[in-house]
C-alpha cells in the first residue's frame, strides 16, 4: 500500500479508502490510485484483511453434486447474491458421501470463511452444529434445521408429492408408481410421503416403489422401468424423484415402443430450465431453485448484523402441468 501511495502521490489512508470505502474518495483521485495499483502489481491480501478484523470474502457452498443441473442452478442463485456483496463462492460436491462431506466442512472451516452454505447428505447435522458453535456461520439449504439454531432454506416436499399425486388421481389414474433414489434422502422420502397421503385420502393403494442406482444422471433407469412394466399390476403413471430421472424414464419407455402420456404418464420434480423444452414438455413440480440459493446467501450475509435472529424459510412448491400427463387409457 505504501508503494501504491508513493506512485499515486497520495497518503496510505487514501489508498485504504479506495480499497474499502471508495465512495468517500474523489473520482480523479480514485482513478489515479487504481492506475497506481495496476502499475505496481498490487493485489490485496485476504488473510491480512481478516487479521485487521475485516470479514472474509470467501463463502463455501457444499452440495451433493455440482455437475447435477439442480445444484448448478442452486449455486447460480448463491453466486448472484454473493457477487453483489463482493464475495467469492467456493463450490464443493459431497457425492452423497457423509465422510467426504465431513472432510470438506473441516477444510472449509480451516480457511476461516465468511460462512458455509450446505445441503447435507443426511439427517445427522452434528458437525454442522459444531461448526456454527465454533463461530463460522452455517446456513442449511434444501434441508430443515430441526432443533438446531441455524438459518435454513427448505421446501415443503410433502406438499410437492401431494400435488403430483392429486394431479394424477384427478386425471383418473388409480395405480401410480414412485421412482426413488438409491440413497435414503430426506427430501425424496418426503415427496413419497406426500404422494402416499394423496393416494390414501383417495382410498387407493400406496405407490409401487422402485429405486434407481444413481450412476451419473441417467444410469439405472432402464432397470427401474423394466421393474415397473413387469409388475403384476403395472402402474399407469409414475412420479419421479427429479426431472433428470423423469426425462430418462420417458426415453426408456419410448425405446420399448411405449408412448408418453398415451401408455404411461410421467411427472418430474424441480422444474429445471430444460423441463419445458424437452419433447414432450415435462409435467413437474416446481420449486424456485435459483431463488432458494439467493435467499440462502442473503441469510448468510445477514449473520453478522446486529440483532440477527436465525430463521427457517420454507418455500411452497407449484405444479406445472405440461404434456407428459393425461388420463389413462
Amino acid at each position: 500500500m505504501r508503494d501504491v501511495a508513493r506512485a499515486a502521490g497520495v497518503s496510505v489512508s487514501t489508498v485504504a479508502n479506495v480499497l474499502n470505502n471508495p465512495a468517500v474518495v474523489a473520482e480523479g483521485t480514485r482513478r489515479r490510485v487504481e492506475d497506481a495499483m495496476a502499475s505496481v502489481g498490487f493485489v490485496r491480501s485476504g488473510p491480512a484483511r481478516q487479521l485487521r478484523g475485516m470479514p472474509s470474502r470467501l463463502v463455501g457452498s457444499v452440495t451433493l453434486d455440482q455437475a447435477n443441473p439442480f445444484y448448478a442452478e442452486l449455486n447460480r442463485g448463491i453466486e448472484d447474491r454473493l457477487d453483489e456483496a463482493g464475495c467469492l463462492v467456493l463450490a464443493c460436491s459431497t457425492d452423497v458421501q457423509p465422510d467426504k462431506e465431513l472432510r470438506i466442512l473441516r477444510l472449509l472451516e480451516e480457511q476461516s470463511p465468511r460462512g458455509i452454505i450446505v445441503t447435507p447428505t443426511g439427517e445427522n447435522l452434528a458437525e454442522v452444529g459444531a461448526i456454527s458453535s465454533r463461530g463460522t456461520p452455517v446456513v442449511l439449504l434444501d434441508a430443515p434445521r430441526g432443533a438446531l439454531d441455524l438459518c435454513a432454506v427448505a421446501v415443503d416436499h410433502v406438499a410437492g408429492g401431494r400435488l403430483a399425486g392429486e394431479h394424477l388421481i384427478a386425471l383418473g389414474h388409480r395405480r401410480i408408481a414412485f421412482l426413488s433414489a438409491s440413497w435414503d434422502a430426506g427430501p425424496v422420502r418426503d415427496r413419497k410421503d406426500g404422494l402416499c397421503r394423496a393416494l390414501a385420502e383417495a382410498g387407493l393403494e400406496p405407490p409401487v416403489e422402485v429405486r434407481i442406482a444413481q450412476e451419473g444422471f441417467f444410469g439405472g433407469t432402464d432397470a427401474a422401468v423394466s421393474d415397473l412394466l413387469h409388475c403384476t399390476d403395472p402402474p399407469s403413471a409414475v412420479v419421479c424423484l427429479n426431472d433428470i430421472a423423469a426425462v430418462a424414464v420417458v426415453r426408456a419407455l419410448r425405446e420399448r415402443g411405449l408412448g408418453v402420456p398415451d401408455d404411461m404418464s410421467v411427472v418430474g420434480y424441480d422444474d429445471l430450465p430444460f423441463a419445458a423444452h424437452v419433447q414432450p414438455p415435462l409435467t413437474t413440480v416446481r420449486r424456485p431453485i435459483r431463488e432458494m440459493g439467493r435467499v440462502a446467501a442473503e441469510l448468510l450475509l445477514s449473520e453478522g448484523a446486529a440483532g440477527h435472529r436465525h430463521r427457517e424459510l420454507v418455500f411452497a412448491p407449484e405444479l406445472m402441468v405440461r404434456a407428459t400427463t393425461a388420463p389413462p387409457r
